[in-house]
């Protein structure tokens, strides 16, 4: 990072681990070797901040010290496709430059319409964001106390399981599959063998004993998997 005019970029909420970088010590250091950043928030946007704003709002930093804010509009956004968000200079040299746009067209008007409701939606209803981190807080609380390894992960409703072998993730992913939890594995060479691991995404309209069943049964089809080595 010493060469001037190096680009860092980070996820705003990393999905395979769940934790949340340090901006604020980011963006200095960023400062420090006068480089440029850009910060991905396809997972923190409509999870972290008071509105939802993304991590940006989280840390209450000045928008203006990262370059670019890019993000998908397919999670909490509701909708498909994809923005960039940074200064009107760059946002045009990018426009001109980059070749995957220069022969495409914008997202779609409904698109843009479902994910523009949707942030509306979200400023409207700051209660569908207290209900998403009281779920995730019981989620991550209830597998703790069952001996669940979580990682690092904390205050995100991305929260992962780690099995340590891949084999036995797929296995635990297809038992609770059959119990009617679908939760996806991510693998080797996703992440490193020993980190395999399930990643359940909580949400505001899960209910209480949605969770409390949804851990218990991780927990017990993990015995079984223990059990059964």
């Amino acid at each position: 990072m010493r060469r001037e005019g190096h680009r860092p970029s980070h996820a705003a909420l990393h999905s395979p681990t769940t934790d949340i970088p340090d901006l604020p010590a980011m963006i200095a250091v960023k400062k420090k070797h006068r480089a440029l950043m850009m910060i991905d928030e396809a997972h923190s946007i409509g999870v972290l901040g008071a509105t939802g704003g993304g991590i940006g709002e989280h840390f209450d930093v000045d928008r203006d010290d990262v370059e670019l804010w890019s993000g998908t509009m397919s999670k909490a956004l509701a909708g498909c496709g994809g923005y960039v968000a940074g200064s009107a200079e760059l946002i045009r040299f990018l426009k001109y430059t980059t070749p995957g746009f220069v022969y495409r067209v914008g997202i779609t008007p409904m698109n843009a319409a479902a994910s523009l409701a949707a942030i509306r939606q979200m400023r409207a209803e700051p209660e569908a964001l207290d209900r998403l981190r009281r779920n995730s807080r019981l989620f991550l609380q209830l597998a703790t106390d069952a001996g669940i390894d979580t990682g690092d992960s904390e205050d995100t409703p991305v929260i992962p399981c780690i099995v340590g072998d891949s084999l036995r993730t797929l296995a635990l992913s297809n038992a609770l599959l059959r119990r009617g939890i679908n939760v996806n594995p991510i693998l080797y060479p996703a992440v490193p063998e020993d980190l395999a691991r399930l990643r359940f995404f909580v949400t505001s309209c899960h209910t209480e004993d949605q969770i409390r069943s949804t851990v218990a049964a991780l927990a017990d089809e993990l015995a079984t998997l223990v059990a059964a080595a």
